[in-house]
């Protein structure tokens, strides 16, 4: 068992920190950290950004030789920690003592310790972790200066429990996964990248912040939702979808392909997408015709065969829905924008 200690809560000095622990090297770019290690003990990236109003965030794809204890040091302020696990396994303690709870995948976990107690994060050796931590500060909350974010933060989670330890994990959740993978997703470099990640970041966090109050509201009621398994599988049918959108996918096809149920198929779509099983491949369809009508030169009938559409009148009239413009009207404005630049 290996322990890492970190005792800034500066994006820089945490770097720092990690490279003594872990080796690799520091790439800073744009007010963004990242680590790469590839040694005996570490592969992996670790990447990191402060914001303003005291939120940052640290991400995790990480795979180590042997059992890892990252060990937080708490001595002046108690942030709240927003962790969501993407792929593997975590698990958290208060102090090297304390009870261990554990963090699955397509969960989140609101953490919050006292003044002078550590935060334990436990990662699982040969294994491929990837975690997302957001941390909210709230030591000046009540100040006039701090942001309205922070106050309301420490209202949240502090006002039951102003001085104690607080810990919640929340039921599985694959929006946040998809959010994440937006967030990876910039590609967007300098100050435009900053302000992407930035809003993302605060759109992962109300996620979360609404899981919460989701949970507490339906603690007592039965649960209806899909197992760990059952997500999974929605997860990869939800990316061959948006890979391969032309596909002839139907309810039938995917649920012999998943092994899942129609009705399971449905449920999970509408919980993860908010869209039926037909009504999401609709939408990546015609998210892949807008790609082809501005980075090719394919006619629109053309078009409308490539994303696997027979019919150019139905494809119009949903284009025209989502666009408020023809796919005609569209083409012609892209266009227009490119002898512009």
């Amino acid at each position: 068992m290996k322990i890492v200690t970190i005792h800034n809560d500066k994006i820089k000095n945490i770097f720092e920190e990690l490279t003594q622990s872990l080796g690799g090297k520091i790439i800073f770019d744009s007010d963004e950290y990242g680590l790469e290690v590839n040694n005996n003990f570490a592969k992996g990236t670790i990447v990191g950004s402060s914001f303003g109003d005291a939120v940052s965030c640290l991400q995790f794809d990480m795979v180590f030789s042997e059992d890892v204890r990252i060990c937080i040091g708490n001595p002046d302020i108690s942030p709240v920690y927003f962790a969501y696990c993407s792929k593997g396994n975590l698990a958290h303690s208060f102090g090297m003592s304390g009870v261990e709870r554990k963090l699955k995948k397509f969960q989140t976990a609101i953490v919050s310790s006292r003044q002078n107690e550590d935060n334990i994060l436990f990662f699982e050796k040969n294994t491929n972790t990837k975690v997302t931590l957001i941390v909210v500060g709230t030591q000046n909350a009540d100040s006039a200066e701090n942001n309205f974010l922070n106050r309301k933060v420490k209202e949240t989670f502090f006002e039951k429990n102003p001085s104690g330890n607080f810990f919640y994990v929340g039921s599985y959740n694959l929006k946040i996964a998809e959010k994440i993978e937006e967030l990876n997703a910039v590609t967007e470099t300098g100050i435009v990248r900053n302000l992407l990640k930035e809003g993302i970041l605060k759109i992962i966090l109300a996620m979360e912040i609404q899981q919460h109050s989701d949970d507490m509201n339906n603690c007592l009621k039965e649960s209806g939702c899909l197992t760990l398994k059952e997500m999974e599988e929605i997860k990869k049918l939800s990316d061959l979808i948006k890979q391969s959108p032309e596909e002839p996918f139907t309810i039938k096809s995917l649920s012999k392909l998943s092994g899942l149920s129609p009705n399971k198929l449905q449920e999970g779509f509408k919980m993860i997408h908010d869209r039926t099983v037909n009504d999401f491949i609709t939408h990546m369809r015609i998210l892949k015709a807008e790609f082809l009508i501005k980075n090719s030169d394919l006619n629109i009938s053309e078009i409308v065969y490539c994303i696997g559409f027979t019919s150019r009148s139905y494809f119009s009239k949903i284009f025209k829905q989502k666009f408020n413009c023809s796919p005609k009207e569209y083409k012609f404005s892209q266009n227009q924008l490119a002898i512009t630049a």
